[in-house]
């Protein structure tokens, strides 16, 4: 199979998919947390219908499902390959206007409806190896929303070209589109019985070849700090500042260690995102991000240690550490068996390319699908600079991650059958 086959077809499908916001909501407690995300979940209903799928469901929490039947004749356990239609808050998603750049010719890019945005190899040295490449990128205001509807088009295209060619021998095969997978619970609310999977496979990572089994365990932490509010003309005395005081605990944290910005590799770290409020009452969202969980815990300690040092500095106000988990390193469960990945490795080697084992500085849906009981590693899109208006993808390396998923249907089946043996 020449991965120049899938290019046409990807890319139809993904400039169409990007161009629908589908933006998720933290601060929305409906599930899904935006209804925008429905319209590409409609949207891809219908077209998996058209392909000739099985069993399509859309839940009522907002999940797509689909199975490609069977073509053999003995058992092959379920695996299931999944992407999110979710794009981040983080960037504006409103109006995305998707720019092939055919046959990259090497020089920086400059994005046209903000030109102060410019794609550089000088600055992103993976376009090095992009040179000759279709490459897309957003026009410079939005981000490009590559991250997921780059594994959303790559399953497409793998279902449509599994079921137009049933001499391929393959296991059931389930396909499950999540939604709020950006803001950290969009399998929350998933059944594992309506996925139906054995092991499953999220197309959510990035470099040709990645291949992921180790992530970031997650907790999410709210500071509420209430402060005593009254007329700033008569405040002598009385008025306690909840945003002075917010500005202080914020001080107690560390500045140059422990951030975002000062982290790499296996650091873990503290990151403030959002603060909202008045000198009434203060609300502080963070995220705490390790990959042991002894980090984890030592992070939520340092700030119920700094809350709780705020209280004491002002005993007048109500300061609330509010510490919840969001998902776990899905190492724990992925190393008691290895399968999933191994029959992985061997997928993108057929492929052409080498694994590439990359511990992530972030979650995924498979690390809580993990975490539940499903072990589902992470496979690469291409995706790149996700979450902002330099983001960008080669369709040739969604090609090729295409090209991977439906090795990894073969070699299932292929493995069931030595099993049997």
């Amino acid at each position: 199979m020449d991965i120049q086959d899938f290019v046409p077809e990807l890319e139809d499908r993904f400039l169409r998919y990007v161009k629908i916001d589908t933006q998720s909501d933290e601060s929305s407690p409906s599930v899904p947390s935006t209804s925008i995300q429905l319209d590409l979940l409609n949207l891809l209903a219908d077209e998996l219908r058209a392909l000739g799928v099985s069993d399509l469901l859309l839940t009522d929490y907002g999940c797509l499902l689909a199975t490609i039947p069977t073509t053999v004749d003995f058992d092959v356990p379920t695996i299931a390959f999944m992407a999110h239609v979710d794009t981040a808050p983080a960037f504006h998603a409103s109006g995305v206007k998707p720019i092939v750049h055919r046959r990259y010719n090497g020089e920086p890019i400059t994005l046209p409806d903000d030109p102060s945005q410019v794609l550089s190899p000088a600055d992103y040295p993976f376009l090095h190896q992009k040179i000759g490449e279709d490459i897309v990128t957003a026009s410079g205001t939005t981000l490009l929303g590559a991250d997921d509807k780059a594994g959303v088009a790559i399953i497409m295209a793998m279902t449509g070209y599994l079921l137009a060619h049933p001499e391929i021998p393959h296991g059931p095969i389930r396909i499950c589109f999540t939604t709020d997978e950006e803001i950290g619970r969009g399998v929350r609310h998933i059944k594992l019985d309506d996925v139906g999977a054995a092991y499953g496979y999220t197309l959510d990572g990035g470099d040709p070849g990645e291949l992921t089994y180790e992530t970031f365990s997650a907790d999410k932490a709210v500071i509420t700090i209430t402060g005593v509010s009254t007329h700033p003309g008569t405040a002598f005395g009385v008025m306690v500042n909840a945003l002075h005081l917010a500005a202080k605990w914020i001080d107690f944290l560390p500045q140059h260690t422990r951030t975002p910005e000062t982290t790499r590799d296996r650091q873990g770290f503290i990151h403030l995102y959002n603060m909202q409020g008045t000198a009434a009452e203060v609300e502080i969202h963070l995220i705490l991000r390790d990959f042991e969980l002894e980090g984890l815990q030592a992070h939520g300690d340092l700030l119920r240690a700094t809350c709780q040092a705020l209280s004491l500095s002002e005993p007048r106000a109500k300061v609330n550490c509010a510490i919840t988990p969001q998902y776990r390193n899905m190492r724990y469960w992925l190393e008691r068996d290895l399968t999933p990945v191994n029959l992985a490795e061997t997928a993108i080697r057929r492929a052409g390319l080498e694994p590439v084992y990359t511990p992530v500085r972030g979650g995924t849906d498979g690390s809580q699908f993990t975490e539940r009981g499903l072990p589902t590693p992470n496979l690469f899109t291409g995706m790149q600079n996700v979450h902002g208006p330099l983001e960008y993808v080669s369709l040739q390396d969604m090609a090729r991650a295409t090209q991977v998923c439906i090795e990894l249907a073969q070699l299932w089946s292929q493995h069931a059958a030595e099993q049997a043996t």
